[in-house]
């Protein structure tokens, strides 16, 4: 029986997050990850233990937009919380015990070189139709981007961009100041389905926050999404749980439904 979540946002919080969201938690709140000596990620500590609990009872694998090294900063993986696999980089690589899966990375690149326009291709476009992003650009590796934004564009400024990107393979999603550019190959729902298939069992449950989730969220057959979520002000929700709380008292809040799931039978 699986459990798949995305992390960021989702069941885990920056202090940036919870800023970006106004939110002031209460109750007390457990350090989840330790960048450059400074405490930046948290969960609630109801949170924790049931997401502990999930892990016993369940096959748990993060799903993530994060890079693999990136992912590896989370202490709870360490220390809490025992995993088989990890989805990381948005899909693009698939964690066995701390190790990628290189079958699955080949697979992954040979779809990337058929179906996707390169990065260069598609910064020259937003340069020729003059779109420019106030922010910071990061890179995924070699797979792909995103921009820390200082200012938001606007609803028509991302349809705009997003029209543009998927005509050659690309799609965007907008987490809080965080514009991903994300080729359509790399995919948290091929991965998942995937590992059902490795497993040969489905998933039970799965939770996330953005448009990126979507792919993987299909594959479960409960599908919680925190009410803050970019997914909570998507045309078509059916079928998704929402929270009733925001921030990381909606994370708490997934995690316990998710929980008293479990003993059930499927």
């Amino acid at each position: 029986m699986i459990v798949a979540s995305d992390l960021d946002r989702t069941i885990i919080y920056s202090k940036r997050a919870m800023a970006d969201l106004e939110e002031q938690p209460e109750g007390q709140l457990k350090l989840v990850e330790i960048k450059d000596g400074e405490q930046v990620v948290f969960m609630t500590e109801a949170a924790l233990f049931a997401l502990e609990m999930i892990s016993q009872k369940s096959l748990f694998i993060p799903v993530t937009t994060r890079t693999t090294d990136q992912f590896n900063r989370l202490t709870i993986f360490k220390n809490k919380i025992e995993f088989k696999y990890a989805i990381t980089t948005n899909g693009a690589v698939i964690l066995e015990h701390g190790k990628p899966i290189e079958g699955w990375t080949e697979y992954v690149k040979n779809r990337l070189r058929m179906e996707s326009a390169l990065e260069e291709e598609l910064l020259s476009i937003f340069q020729r139709e003059g779109i420019r992003f106030d922010g910071i650009k990061k890179q995924a590796g070699k797979l792909f981007f995103y921009f820390i934004l200082n200012s938001l564009p606007s609803t028509v400024e991302l349809q705009l961009i997003n029209d543009l990107v998927g005509k050659v393979g690309w799609r965007i999603s907008l987490q809080g100041r965080k514009l991903y550019f994300i080729p359509l190959a790399i995919s948290k729902g091929s991965a998942l389905e995937y590992l059902c298939q490795t497993e040969g069992t489905k998933a039970i449950a799965g939770a996330g926050d953005s448009i990126l989730d979507w792919d993987f969220l299909q594959k479960c057959r409960y599908r919680f999404v925190p009410n803050h979520g970019e997914l909570a002000k998507a045309t078509d929700t059916s079928d998704l749980i929402f929270t009733k709380s925001r921030g990381v008292c909606a994370g708490e809040e997934i995690l316990q439904q998710v929980l008293e799931l479990l003993p059930l039978k499927v």
